[in-house]
Formats: C-alpha cells, structure tokens, sequence
C-alpha cells in the first residue's frame, strides 16, 4: 500500500508546497490505484488522466518557481458526474443525455480549482441522482470497496467508493437525500452535508429549484476529517450569479470546547429498527465524546418517526420540473407505460426511477396531505433548532443497517429517509465513520447540529477520528 493512498488531501497539499514530495508523483500514485481497482468498483466513468498528469507538471514548476500557492495546489481529486468538469460527460446517468459535455465548471468544480485542486475524472450516480444505488443505463452498477456483492449507497456513490478504496483524498458531491451521507457511510469515509445554502449549486444536473435548492446541498466526501473544513471554506460562499448574502459565517473546529456541548443520543426514528451493530457502534461514539467532557442525553423525537412524509412532502411543494419531467427531458414521462417497457427489458430507465415516477404520480393527487405535512415539517425544524441551539448536537444513524446487499434497498425502500430528513430541516450533518463490522463492513454515525454550525459536527468527527479510528483501508480490495 503506497502510504501516499492514505494522507489527508490537507497532509499532501503540505508537502508538496515544502517540496517533500511533487505532486506528479501524487497524481501518478492516485491514477495508478484508481486503473488497479475500477475494473472491479465501477466507480470511475471518465478520465481525464493525461490532463491531470500536465496540470501536475505546471503545479510543480510552480512549487520550483516559489509562487503563492492556494489550499490544495496539486492534490488531486474527483468530480461526481453531475457536476459539470470542463469536457467530461454530464449526463447523470439518463440514456438522453449521452453525448452531453461540459462546456464549463460548476462554480463548486471552479472553486476547487481555483485552490488548486486536479480532477482525475467524475464518477458515477444513480439515475438522476435520486437512488441509493449508484446504477444506470450509461454506465451500469458501482461497487462496494469493502465487498463487491453491496451498495455503495447513491447517488454520490461513485465517489465515495473512490475515495473508500484509496483512489482520491477527497471528491465532490450533493445531497437532497442522503446522496452525500449515505454512501460515505457505506464506504466508510467522511461525508459533510452542509447547511442549506451555505454552498452554492449552479452547474449540476438535475438542479433544486425554489426551497429545494436549499434541500440540496453540495459538499465533499474525503477520507480524512482535517479536510472536511477547508473543504468546505473553498465550497462555500454567495453564488456569483446571486447577490443575497448568506445568513452564516463559518466558525472554527479547532475552537470548540467540548465540555461545553451537549450531545442527544437518538437510537432511531421510532419507525424502522437499527442493526445492533450500529447502534453500538453509536453508544461507542457517545461514550467518546463523554470522556472528553460532553454531557451525554439519550432521547426519542417524536417527529422523526414522520421523517418519510414530510421530505417527500416539503421536496413536491418546492415546485420547479418534476423528476418525471427531467427523465423525459422535459416532457414527463407516463411512468406506468415506462414500467411496461421496463419488464419487457426496452426500457432506457431503471426501476427505482421508474418506480419514483409512479410515486410522485400518486402524490399528486393528495396537494392537501402535502400541506399538512409541510407544516408538520415546519413545526419539526423548530423543534430541533431550539433542542439543539448553539452547543447542541445529534448523533443519528445514517441507515439501518451496514451495506446492504445489490437490491436489497428495494425491500423496503424507504430506508434512506433517516438522511434525508435533515436536508428537508436544511441541518448540517456529518458522517463518520467507526470502524468495521465483524464482516468487514463499515460503521458510522451522523453529527447533526444546528443551521450555520457545520464546525460543530465536524469538530465532533475530528474527535472522533481520533479516538475511534476513522477510515480504515478495504483489504478486501487487494486479496
């Protein structure tokens, strides 16, 4: 294992500015582990190698010639294939969008540049980016780092699988769902899921439109929790396009004390069991958040239990082209005809979309229900920002249970709501990992926090890194 696969994008972005290593040698160790596993995760869809290897050159003519050097100069990363990358497909998996290509960055993709950061390539994503597997009719099914037979979770799960198997320091991602969080978790690396509008997301495909674009949040993925806040400093910040300010200032990780917070310790949502696994490996973060000083509440919130009902409610009311539209490109799709052409193998759509097709179908025929869980909704946001303040935090499960087998999330598929809930409360989280089951599958926990404290939840998963471990290497990889 080259010791180059494991650093903190932050560690190597050190050193290669002191000239104790060059960022070809980075790049090429990084492009190199990303050819030995791919065949095997599915997890990379295009490169843009021979460019990263130049730009890797020019990075370390710039160490040579004694410039200023930004945040990540010449550490490589890679780009969820929603987001456009200048020249790289941007079709989010959807068979009608083959031949699409970026003509520009997002001004997330541009910011990380900026810092001096060198995409290796985008990676894949579930349909439209609204399903916890990460497979589609372009490119087919990613894998799981830790046991190729499971999910890498959706549908940033091409990213996390990179980065879970040593492939990237750090990758960018989004979130409406879970989409950062869960395949994190399940790859067992760090994902932050930023405060709603904290990061701006123009230039990805699908976009959230009205308070939806709040609900999705665009954050990184990486595999070291010292880069999750300068990550995110580079990420964050007013669109350039949009001139409103942003209510929140970004604080500092480093400056939280832990004894003067305290952290609720919620088991579940009250509606679907978590593996006992899981909720241990939770009690063990608590336990290690106790010992350095935080006071410890294990209680239940009563709302959670209606977590389904109002994302799925608070995401319809938002408005803007509905997900049938955007698999019709713009003209919405008869779903119940596409599930026809599906089981007659003609369909260019999988059936997860298929089947949200349908749902969002049924849902439109109750606007009243939508309303009504709107406000529950409502009333649940302000309910935990008073529970949790300025000091407060939540440790939360990601999902119910390790990674699942390919499929299983079918059975029943509504699992991933323990993530989404807190994109429809606009909430930071962050997920991190705890180690290995007893058949090698990684644990984690969520840190959730109040609006406009994302150092609070990453504070936590320093912490907790430290004491607990954080990632660990898939050997499974290299049997």
């Amino acid at each position: 294992m080259d010791p180059l696969l494991t650093l903190s994008a932050t560690a190597l972005a050190r050193m290669i500015r002191t000239g104790e290593i060059r960022s070809t040698e980075v790049v090429r160790a990084h492009i190199e582990r990303i050819q030995q596993v791919n065949p095997s995760l599915n997890a990379m869809v295009c490169d843009r190698f021979e460019a990263a290897r130049k730009e890797a050159e020019e990075a370390d003519r710039q160490v040579r010639a004694g410039k200023q050097l930004p945040a990540f100069h010449g550490v490589p990363c890679t780009i969820k294939e929603s987001f456009r990358l200048t020249g790289m497909p941007n079709t989010s998996g959807l068979v009608s969008r083959v031949g699409t290509f970026a003509d520009r960055d997002a001004v997330t993709v541009r910011r990380l540049r900026q810092a001096g950061a060198i995409p290796l390539g985008v990676s894949n994503v579930s349909e439209l980016c609204m399903w916890m597997e990460s497979d589609n009719r372009v490119y087919g099914r990613t894998n799981n780092p830790y046991d190729p037979t499971r999910i890498v979770g959706g549908s940033s799960g091409g990213e996390a699988a990179l980065v879970g198997a040593g492939c990237s320091p750090f990758g960018l991602a989004a979130d409406v769902g879970g989409s950062t969080r869960m395949p994190a978790f399940f790859c067992g690396v760090f994902g932050h899921k930023p405060t709603g509008g904290l990061v701006p997301n123009r230039g990805q495909f699908p976009e959230g439109a009205n308070e939806a674009s709040r609900y999705l949040a665009t954050g990184p993925i990486c595999r070291r929790a010292e880069d999750l806040m300068p990550l995110l400093r580079v990420l964050a910040g007013p669109d350039p396009e949009d001139d409103r300010p942003l209510p929140w200032r970004l604080g500092d990780p480093d400056s939280v004390d832990p004894r003067a917070l305290r952290v609720y310790l919620v088991p579940d949502n009250g509606l679907l069991p978590v593996a006992r696994s899981l909720q241990e490996a939770q009690r063990r973060a608590a336990d290690a958040l106790a010992t350095r000083g935080a006071q410890i509440e294990e209680i239940r919130i009563e709302g959670l239990r209606d977590s389904l009902l109002i994302w799925s409610s608070m995401m319809s009311l938002a408005g803007g082209p509905t997900f049938k539209e955007h698999m019709g490109g713009g003209t919405p799709i008869k779903a119940g005809r596409e599930l026809l052409r599906w089981l007659a193998g003609r369909s260019d759509h999988t059936f997860p979309a298929i089947g949200l097709g349908l749902v969002e179908s049924a849902e439109s025929l109750f606007p009243g229900r939508s309303a009504s869980w709107m406000r529950h909704g409502q009333a649940l946001r302000r309910k935990l920002t008073q529970l949790l303040g300025n000091d407060g935090l939540l440790l939360y499960p990601p999902y119910p249970e390790p990674a699942p087998k390919h499929n299983r999330p079918l059975l029943p598929p509504i699992q991933w709501i323990y993530t989404a809930i807190f994109n429809a409360m606009e909430m930071p989280a962050t997920q991190v990992p705890l180690g290995l089951d007893d058949r090698g599958l990684p644990l984690g926990v969520q840190v959730v926090a109040s609006h406009g404290y994302d150092h609070l939840t990453i504070a936590a998963a320093q912490w907790l890194e430290e004491d607990l471990g954080g990632w660990v290497f898939p050997p499974a990889l290299d049997r």
